[in-house]
C-alpha cells in the first residue's frame, strides 16, 4: 500500500481529526498547566482516570464513563483542596495514591479481559470511530471556548493570585474552573497518547513555548502549534514508518522542548556577545 493509499483509509482520518482536535485543547490548557506549576497535578489526573476505567469496565460500563467521572471527580477535589498553588502538592498526592489503590482494586475484583482498560494506559488513535472523533472534537471545541472567554482572569490568577483576590476575582473559584478543564483535556487526551503519556502532550510543547516566549497569547499559541506539529508527525510516523503513534507523538513533543531550549540558549550566547 502506498503512503497516499494509507492515509487515504478511513481509520488514518479518524486519528487525524481526532488528534487534531485532542492537540489544540491540550496546547492551550498546557499552557496554564506550566504557568501554575501543575504539571504534577496534570500526571495525577491522568492516573485516576485509569482507576476510573478500570471501575466502569468492573461494573460493566464504558471505560469513558469512568475516565470522566473520576478525572472531573478529581479536578474538583484538588481545586477544592488546593486553591492555593502554594498548598496543592499534598492534595495531588493524596488523591493520586488514593486512586491508583482504587484501580488496583478494580482490576482485581474484575475477572474477565479488561482490555478496554489496558487500552486507556497506552491510547487507541487507530481505533477511533466517527462516533469517537465526535465526541473527542466537542469536548476540545468546549474547553477552548471556555480558555478563549476566561482567559484574561485565569492569566492574572495565575500569575498573581494575591492581586487578583484583591481586585475581586476568586482563585477558588478559578482554581476549580482550571482543574475542571484540565480534566476534560485529560480525558480526551488520554484517548490518543494513554495515561502513561498525556502528562507529555500536555506539558511538554507548553513548556517549550514557555521557554521561547514570555508573551502569553504567543506562548498559548506556540504551545497549541507545537503540540498539533507533534500530533501530525507522530500519525504520519507510526501508520509509515511502524511502532505506536502515542510513542511517536511523545517524542515528538519531548523533542520541541529539547529544540526550544538549544534555541533558547543560542539566543542567549549572541546576546552575551552582542553586549561584549
Amino acid at each position: 500500500m502506498t503512503l497516499s493509499e494509507l492515509l487515504g483509509t478511513s481509520f488514518v482520518q479518524h486519528a487525524f481529526y481526532a488528534v487534531t482536535a485532542v492537540a489544540l485543547a491540550a496546547g492551550a490548557v498546557g499552557y496554564f498547566v506550566v504557568l501554575r506549576r501543575q504539571a504534577f497535578a496534570a500526571h495525577a489526573v491522568g492516573h485516576v482516570g485509569f482507576a476510573g476505567a478500570a471501575g466502569a469496565v468492573w461494573l460493566g460500563l464504558s471505560p469513558i464513563t469512568g475516565l470522566l467521572v473520576f478525572c472531573l471527580g478529581a479536578g474538583l477535589l484538588i481545586g477544592l483542596g488546593g486553591a492555593s498553588l502554594e498548598e496543592s502538592d499534598a492534595v495531588v498526592g493524596v488523591t493520586l495514591t488514593a486512586a491508583l489503590g482504587l484501580g488496583v482494586l478494580f482490576i482485581s475484583l474484575y475477572s474477565g479481559y479488561a482490555n478496554a482498560t489496558y487500552s486507556i494506559l497506552f491510547g487507541q488513535i487507530l481505533g477511533v470511530t466517527w462516533g469517537d472523533v465526535g465526541l473527542v472534537a466537542s469536548l476540545s471545541l468546549g474547553v477552548l471556548i471556555v480558555v478563549s472567554f476566561t482567559y484574561r482572569p485565569l492569566l492574572f490568577v495565575s500569575v498573581d493570585p494575591q492581586t487578583a483576590a484583591a481586585r475581586g476575582l476568586s482563585p477558588r473559584s478559578l482554581s476549580l474552573l482550571f482543574m475542571a478543564l484540565l480534566a476534560i483535556t485529560t480525558v480526551v487526551a488520554i484517548q490518543i497518547v494513554g495515561v502513561l503519556l498525556v502528562f507529555s502532550l500536555l506539558v511538554a510543547p507548553a513548556a517549550a513555548a514557555e521557554v521561547l516566549t514570555s508573551r502569553p497569547l504567543r506562548a498559548v499559541a506556540l504551545a497549541m502549534g507545537f503540540a498539533v506539529s507533534s500530533a501530525w508527525l507522530g500519525l504520519f510516523f507510526g501508520v509509515w514508518v511502524g511502532g505506536p503513534v502515542s510513542f511517536w507523538i511523545t517524542a515528538f513533543a519531548s523533542l520541541s522542548y529539547l529544540v526550544a531550549r538549544v534555541v533558547s540558549r543560542t539566543r542567549v550566547v549572541r546576546g552575551r556577545r552582542v553586549l561584549a
